[in-house]
């Protein structure tokens, strides 16, 4: 019997690889609930890079109320917490290994929690944050200054653009992805042609999309390779005060820009079920009316999440 318990192996002679195997298939919870404090082994495990080049918070969300003032949301203070704690452990165990940072669409940051978050992860190459309500001009320009390394973005639709665009051009030298979730306007269409004219993928999807913002998108955005507007309301304005025209399908001078494009990804059918989602939310995706997963996916796989 003690012969028996003697020669049975321990939790620290585990092969450290092996663990680090195990590891990833943990959740943000499981690996920052305290399996570096098993053992010496356990600890170098749980601090191996390869575990944080991709950090996945998107099982936290904010418990937040929408309310009729900037920033539009009021965030449970417990849900803060919360989530600050979680992420202070895991940038303390990635050591600043983080190339992937991927947060929920209803994770409402705050400056305070994104500034520090951009100082633990310099070599950040891709981030995927669809909520901005908490996040000022100045919180997400200074973020963007400790990323040099960013090559992909998933952002909301925002209502003033280029101050973000020509940051991005200053001080990202390889960016090559975008991601808007939320309206394309001919205003936010001109700031991409104007600031990041060697954009090389972009996708729109599931959102309103004016045909002259389209038009710029592609005459402006020279080196761009990829579009994606499939499920978005195409919309045509005319002379004003004339209605707003839905189009029901590209017209011929459209699909000769598009020529040029490696891939161009759309979907304007009546019988597509995304498709009539945007259209029933006016160009507006409500992620929450739809399957959890909904708003991760992407008809440009290097997008979805």
């Amino acid at each position: 019997m003690d012969e028996a318990y003697t020669d049975s192996r321990k939790w620290e002679d585990m092969d450290i690889d092996i663990l680090v195997k195990i590891f990833q298939n943990l959740d943000i919870f499981e690996l920052t609930s305290g399996v570096g404090h098993v053992c010496r082994t356990w600890r170098m495990a749980a601090f191996d890079p390869w575990l944080w080049k991709k950090l996945d918070m998107s099982l936290l969300k904010s418990n937040f109320i929408k309310i009729p003032l900037e920033p539009y949301v009021y965030v449970d203070g417990r849900s803060d917490k919360t989530f600050t704690r979680v992420l202070k452990i895991a940038l303390n165990l990635s050591h600043g290994n983080v190339s992937t940072l991927i947060f929920h669409y209803n994770m409402y940051v705050s400056d305070d929690q994104l500034l520090y978050t951009a100082e633990r992860c310099p070599h950040l190459k891709r981030l995927v944050m669809p909520a901005w309500n908490r996040i000022k001009k100045t919180g997400i320009c200074r973020a963007v200054q400790m990323w040099p390394n960013l090559e992909s973005l998933t952002m909301p639709s925002i209502s003033n653009p280029p101050y973000l665009m020509e940051e991005i051009s200053k001080n990202c030298k390889k960016f090559t992805e975008l991601k808007i979730m939320g309206p394309c306007d001919i205003l936010f269409a001109s700031t991409l042609a104007a600031f990041l004219p060697n954009l090389k993928v972009l996708s729109l999807r599931c959102s309103v999309l004016f045909k002259e913002a389209l038009v710029i998108i592609l005459e402006g955005i020279k080196g761009l390779e990829v579009l994606n507007i499939s499920h978005c309301m195409l919309v045509e304005v005319g002379p004003q005060p004339g209605p707003r025209r839905v189009l029901t399908r590209l017209d011929k001078s459209i699909l000769e820009k598009t020529s040029r494009l490696k891939k161009f990804a759309t979907c304007m059918s009546d019988s597509c079920v995304v498709c009539q989602r945007t259209r029933n939310d006016e160009g507006l995706i409500r992620w929450y009316k739809y399957e959890e997963d909904f708003w991760r996916v992407d008809e440009v796989s290097s997008l979805a999440v």
